[in-house]
């Protein structure tokens, strides 16, 4: 690699979106994560960046105001600046989330509203806003979910809106195709971290054994299951990938 490249991982601070910024690191990239409210992990994160050798930042961004992502942007371009040198960035990952089990008959419409601001109308604004701020020939990125593909109860909204962020991939990618930038998504199933109040590290033994049952390779995902993927995506070897839905998930529910 003649020079180091830089991502931008929106929910840096903790779980999957940690897991790809050390992965993203390890391979010689700089790195800009956000947070939300959860600084000091957002902080963490760039020593343990910065512990690899390579520049980290964090930058706060609420993923539920979509009407902050023009002062994100503008925050983006002077920390560019300031701590890498650069006026541009190459990989966007959009991996910020939240999570929660709503049963159908019970979701509401603040339900609904959150998880489309959350999921789908911030990953949409922010990837056409920062789009001038990329260089061509780098990786867009969005995290689904296994959802859109089986069916986890009390899921409907969420799964709902990573089926929306799955079909406008496809149409970046086509339509942003002229700048050499791939744009792909990464379904996770489910992994053990603290997303939807640790709903996989904390359910019980019999749940848990059901979902290792289900998946062909025996277990339920780990972090560094995902990181990997990412980093991947972002490399050279990858640059003829494009448009497309990369479940990593095991093998579940096949």
């Amino acid at each position: 690699m003649t020079s180091s490249k830089i991502a931008l991982i929106t929910g840096g601070s903790r779980g999957l979106g940690e897991n790809m910024a050390i992965a993203l690191a390890k391979k010689g990239h700089d790195i800009i994560i956000t947070y939300n409210s959860q600084k000091e992990k957002a902080d963490a994160v760039v020593k343990q960046v910065e512990a690899t050798g390579r520049k980290a930042a964090a930058l706060q961004f609420d993923a539920s105001q979509p009407g902050s992502i023009k002062k994100f942007i503008t925050e983006l371009k002077s920390i560019l600046t300031k701590s890498f040198g650069r006026d541009k960035f190459d990989f966007l990952i959009n991996n910020a989330g939240i999570g929660a089990t709503i049963p159908f008959e019970k979701s509401s419409e603040a339900d609904f509203d959150s998880f489309m601001n959350i999921h789908f109308k911030s990953v949409y604004f922010l990837t056409q806003q920062a789009l001038p701020v990329m260089n061509d020939g780098g990786r867009i990125i969005n995290i689904s979910s296994g959802t859109t593909r089986f069916v986890n109860p009390g899921y409907s909204i969420y799964a709902s809106m990573k089926g929306a962020i799955e079909v406008l991939t496809r149409y970046i990618a086509k339509e942003i195709g002229s700048r050499k930038i791939t744009v792909n998504v990464v379904a996770p199933g489910p992994v053990e971290t603290d997303f939807n109040n640790a709903g996989i590290r904390n359910a019980p033994a019999e749940r848990r054994n059901m979902l290792a049952a289900n998946t062909a390779l025996g277990r339920i995902g780990q972090p560094d299951d995902i990181g990997g993927v990412v980093a991947f995506l972002c490399s050279d070897e990858a640059g003829w990938v494009n448009g497309q839905r990369i479940e990593a998930s095991g093998g579940i529910n096949l």
